[in-house]
């Protein structure tokens, strides 16, 4: 049998929760997965809790974090949240998992880093530079899981016609405009008029 590296035993993980979901991650279905004893899979991982952070930390590795440092703050969040949204949209199934357990991984808490300093040094307060940064990830998470609903989640089809102006929101016609990615943009747009209005006020009151 080839030897089983801790990189082969992340991706097997990795696979496993695609497929099975969260709930579906335990050492047992892990070992039988990668056709060993569970006892096996200690020599490369501690237990459950280093497993799902060396799986977070994989997500962490697609999310590009370079605009922080040649753009403006909104512009940077903008291309962070869609690059986060690509990342994890892959992997949807791992939302659930790595938002209920506690951060450890250090390449997550450098990107937070990375965020958090650009947002103090533009002139957010340190107060609200975390409540930024998490406000726009709930988004990004939300918008994660509603990218890869069924297509049928809301469907005019299935409406009763008493509910006329959810009906026609839902025309086939008006598909694309109501689907989650132009949410996802719609919501980010949002978001962003609503922080570049608190940060002039904030910078305002401080002048």
């Amino acid at each position: 049998m080839p030897a089983l590296t801790k990189r082969d035993l992340i991706a097997a993980a990795l696979r496993l929760v695609d497929e099975a979901g969260a709930d579906g991650l335990t050492m047992r279905a892990l070992a039988a997965r990668v056709h060993r004893q569970v006892s096996s899979l200690y020599n490369h991982i501690r237990n459950r809790a280093e497993l799902i952070e060396e799986l977070r930390a994989v997500i962490v590795a697609e999310i590009d974090t370079g605009a922080f440092a040649t753009e403006e703050w909104d512009a940077a969040i903008v291309a962070w949240s869609r690059s986060y949204l690509r990342a994890f949209s892959a992997h949807p199934n791992l939302i659930p998992l790595l938002a209920t357990t506690p951060i450890r991984d250090e390449s997550t808490l450098r990107m937070y880093e990375t965020v958090v300093a650009a947002l103090i040094e533009q002139g957010w307060p340190t107060s609200d530079a975390v409540a930024v940064m998490r406000t726009i990830e709930a988004h990004i998470l939300g918008s994660a899981l509603d990218i890869v609903a069924p297509d049928d989640l809301l469907s005019g089809e299935s409406t009763p016609p008493d509910l006329p102006s959810l009906r026609r929101a839902l025309d086939a016609e008006n598909a694309e405009s109501a689907g989650a990615r132009r949410a996802f943009e719609l919501g980010l747009r949002a978001l962003m008029t609503g922080l570049r209005a608190e940060h002039a006020r904030v910078n305002t009151a401080s002048a």
